[in-house]
């Protein structure tokens, strides 16, 4: 192709303005607003008429708003329609037997707000350890009877099965000595494994001895400390097994005939399974031994379902009084705490048996205080301290089970009850850890009383205050009792000398003090926990409720005004020296200051306390930081330049109206430098560069020149790193569309930035014209071609006398060249070097393909030159000419914009200095539909 010279033509943009401004129309509000509020009118059709014809109506206004469509259904929804002619009778069966269904349902399943025993079993385990030695009984196994066993008659099969229970329990199994816990806990899970063995080889009565041997586990107490934990191992076992016999027996009632219902009654089992389900109750009632008789029949509970309704009401009081039998008061809460479970999850409306299980166990409470347990621990060398906490899970969890939906009225008489006991501390811990946020919180006073009386030698005072703190942060006690609240559990709390003890306590009632109080109250609480934290760098074992406390005061001070107003905040921050712990406590501060900090801050306090948390952030990324680490860092940095050191360089700005002194102007740089070292620790690419576009433009507002540029190298040097796809939302995308329109906000601030003195003509727009022809680009695209475009209506606006927008007291290059004319040449010189390369690929595009392409550019660049370029110039003229029929040439153009665009030729050719325009118009003929 030819080379074309290009000329833009001068722009007098205060005339385009005023030509482009509409006409100003006044407004009678009388007659019509936008916003008025529409008034609907009601017609009550008689006939409805599709086709158009005219209708009978009579109308009526109403100031009821109807809906348009009820006039056409006749005011009838067609679903009623269709209900209406069901049989009512069938209808209202059917809702009843519905409603019936939902109640039963709702009686026997407990809700989502019932914390499940899964959610407990991890933390015992984690919780009761221990290092003595344990010992185990595993059973051996007896090959008596497994031979012939096939031929055997009836009789036969019950005799051998009943003589292997007997030679289970007259020894066959060895003990196995000294082990640690962990071998403990392997033997236990390969009895469990060894369990569904049998049962998958259908030696049952090899399972039922498993089961039995370890229930036996339960009645020893020789490593006390472990014996919570070993409670969850063996009911896992005993859980299995009840799970194993009762699917068993369900199948049998299982053919291709029938389908129990998931709500059967006894009714609908066959006799077959009735007569197993018995069977397996006789066997577990010969069990001679009390404590494995009980564990083995409660696993199975839930089998009573195919025997009789009331099957399961009759044994959950046996049950429990057979616990009465169980002399040590460990063994026995644990067993009640298991009944407690399987009957909260067979039949949880049954709340009279869990009830007794409760006064029963304060029967029985004294026993703990006795001679009996305190002669045992002397034995095993456990103080009472450490024996008292093994009874929370199983206290708590009964405490739970019976408090669920529990009327006040029982809750109350159950506190009442505790209150009466003496050393009441055990029960008061486990009320105020089961019974309902609210309904602590109204009596927080009489538990604060109850707390003050209690012994202090076996349960400390300061875990009871923990417990109701934890309450206080859930539900709100009366007003008038708040200050004396945290008044009276502070006095408790800041005596404490163990700062573990003190920091587990403290770290709860931060929260109540935070959500009730200001910032004067919670400036002293920290200022404690300082004082605490502080002596033989106690803080550094702490660090998790450290982290706790800054989390639990950012949540509530959303205001980081009054945030950093409090003096031992930052003082506060200092205690977390270690540096992951650190960096971690500096993302949630960030965290929260990008969420709810909604106005921007001037307050160089927190504005100093923000840049050393960003400096810690980005400090800590290293060759060893995960690529999810730098972009959540890259995120919260990213987040507080946006908001604060930008925002302040152009509030400075504001404040000095442009006219820096040599303060704020150092103040200002500081702050682009800032920017400027921080900005490449970021792991998005497109979030880099528009920073850095952003930084820059502040940089050019404040006068900071040389900064500026440095800002808009280093955007240019990172053009050619974008990637060909990037991760939008965790979807991989190609980059180019949002490559295209960063340049295309770059090229509007190019316009304004004057050349360095000693870099030459227009330097930055050549750099990037070469990294722009140097980038590669997708083979079928055109994004490069539209960016040419672009950067050919830059260099039009840059020929201009006077540019279109400034920056106050930065002189752009229409005010340090003034139109000189070399300046006019080497701008007109890259202006033909883009038109080239924008002609060439037009040229690549003359493929069946891609036609439809070139049409698009063609027509795309015509509208460029249309509007940038001086068509008085006979070879620009021409070359217009030419890019309307290469647009048409293969029918590809859209004939509703070639006739809007030709219209608007000719309205422009009616201006007085537009009047060339009126030959071009005629020269630009219009595509047949042919």
């Amino acid at each position: 192709m030819a080379v074309f010279p290009w000329h833009s033509r001068n722009r007098n943009y205060k005339a385009e303005f005023a030509s482009c401004r509409l006409e100003a129309v006044p407004l009678e509000f009388g007659d019509y607003h936008p916003l008025k509020p529409i008034t609907v009118t009601e017609s009550k059709t008689k006939k409805v008429n599709r086709k158009g014809s005219t209708s009978s109506t009579s109308s009526s206004s109403s100031s009821s708003v109807v809906d348009p469509l009820s006039s056409v259904l006749d005011g009838t929804d067609p679903l009623s329609m269709f209900a209406a002619t069901a049989d009512p009778a069938a209808l209202a069966a059917a809702m009843d037997s519905s409603r019936r269904k939902r109640d039963r349902d709702d009686n026997s399943v407990v809700g989502s707000d019932f914390e499940p025993w899964t959610n407990k079993r991890g933390e015992i385990l984690a919780r009761y350890t221990t290092t003595e030695k344990l010992s185990i009984n595993l059973f051996m196994g007896s090959e008596k009877g497994k031979a012939g066993t096939a031929t055997l008659a009836m009789s036969e099969k019950v005799r051998t099965r009943l003589e292997e229970l007997d030679d289970f329990e007259e020894g066959s199994q060895k003990e196995l000595l000294n082990l640690t816990q962990q071998d403990y806990v392997n033997r236990i899970e390969e009895l469990n494994q060894s369990l569904k063995d049998a049962w998958a080889s259908d030696q049952k009565v090899k399972a039922l001895k498993i089961v039995i041997q370890c229930s036996k586990l339960l009645s020893d107490t020789s490593v006390i400390q472990f014996y919570p934990s070993k409670f969850v191992l063996i009911t896992d076992i005993l859980d299995t097994f009840g799970k194993l016999v009762y699917e068993r027996i369900f199948s049998m009632c299982v053919d291709s005939r029938s389908v129990l219902p998931d709500h059967f009654s006894p009714e609908n089992a066959n006799d077959t399974a009735k007569e197993t389900c018995l069977n397996w109750f006789f066997k577990i009632a010969s069990i001679r031994e009390l404590i494995p008789r009980f564990y083995v029949e409660a696993s199975i509970l839930k089998c009573n379902k195919f025997l009789s309704k009331t099957g399961i009401s009759e044994c959950l009081p046996r049950l429990t009084c057979m616990i009465r039998g169980i002399g040590d008061p460990l063994v026995s809460v644990y067993a009640r705490a298991y009944l407690c479970r399987v009957g909260m999850e067979v039949a949880p409306h049954l709340k009279e048996t869990l009830n007794k299980n409760f006064f029963d166990f304060l029967l029985t409470f004294k026993q703990i205080h006795g001679d009996t347990v305190q002669n045992q621990l002397v034995v095993q060398g456990v103080e009472l301290p450490s024996y008292l906490p093994l009874y929370p899970p199983a206290m708590d969890w009964i405490f739970q089970c019976i408090s669920y939906h529990a009327p006040e009225a029982l809750l109350t008489e159950m506190m009442e009850r505790c209150k009466k006991l003496g050393n009441n501390a055990l029960l008061l811990n486990s009320v105020m850890s089961a019974f309902r946020a609210e309904f602590i919180a109204t009596r927080s006073m009489d538990f604060i009383g109850m707390i003050k009386e209690c012994d202090e030698s076996g349960f400390p005072k300061h875990l009871l205050f923990r417990s109701l703190g934890l309450n206080l942060a859930l539900a709100d006690p009366p007003e008038s009792d708040r200050l004396q609240i945290l008044n009276e559990a502070w006095k408790v709390i800041t005596k404490l000398k163990n700062p573990q003890d003190y920091i587990n306590c403290a770290e709860v009632w931060v929260e109540y003090t935070c959500k009730h109080f200001t910032k004067r109250e919670v400036n002293t609480v920290l200022a404690d926990v300082i004082k605490h934290m502080t002596p033989d760098r106690a803080f550094e074992d702490s660090y998790p409720q450290l982290q706790l406390i800054i989390k639990k005061v950012i949540a509530h001070f959303h205001d980081f005004s009054v945030l950093f107003s409090v003096e031992k905040f930052l003082p506060f921050l200092d205690m977390f020296q270690k540096e992951s712990v650190r960096v971690e406590v500096c993302k949630c501060i960030m965290d929260a200051f990008i969420k709810h900090q909604q106005e921007p801050t001037k307050d160089p306090v927190i504005l100093n306390a923000l840049l050393h948390v960003c400096k810690t952030m980005h400090d800590s990324v290293n060759a060893l930081t995960l690529e999810d680490e730098k972009r959540m860092l890259s995120y919260l940095i990213n987040g507080f330049i946006k908001m604060s050191v930008n925002r302040l360089a152009m509030e400075t700005r504001k404040v000095m109206k442009g006219n820096h002194s040599r303060k704020t102007a150092a103040f200002v740089r500081a702050c682009v430098a800032y920017c400027f070292i921080t900005i490449p620790s970021l792991a998005g690419i497109f979030t880099r560069l528009n920073l850095y576009l952003h930084s820059g433009q502040v940089a050019l507002a404040n006068q900071c020149l040389s900064q500026a540029d440095a800002f808009f190298k280093a955007a240019i040097s990172l053009v050619p790193e974008v990637p060909k796809m990037i991760n939008i939302d965790g979807k991989m995308r190609p980059s180019e569309s949002f490559l295209l329109e960063f340049l295309c906000n770059f090229f509007s601030t190019l316009l304004i930035v004057p050349d360095h003195p000693e870099h030459g003509v227009l330097f930055l727009v050549r750099e990037l014209l070469n990294v722009i022809q140097d980038y590669t680009w997708e083979d079928n695209s055109d994004e490069k071609i539209r960016i040419y475009t672009c950067v050919l209506h830059l260099l039009s606006a840059m020929s201009q006398e006077t540019y279109l927008y400034h920056i106050d007291k930065v002189d752009s290059n229409d005010s340090l060249y003034g139109g000189d004319s070399k300046f006019l040449a080497e701008n007109n010189k890259l202006c033909e070097t883009v038109m080239a390369q924008i002609l060439e690929h037009l040229k690549t595009l003359a493929k069946d393909e891609a036609l439809k392409r070139q049409s698009s550019l063609g027509l795309s660049f015509f509208n460029s030159i249309l509007a940038h370029g001086d068509l008085r110039n006979n070879k620009l003229n021409q070359l217009s000419v030419n890019l309307w029929h290469l647009a048409q040439r293969h029918g590809c153009a859209d004939t509703r914009t070639m006739v809007k665009t030709l219209e608007y030729i000719k309205k422009q050719s009616k201006q007085p200095d537009m009047t060339h325009l009126t030959e071009l118009a005629l020269r630009l003929p219009l595509q047949t539909r042919t």
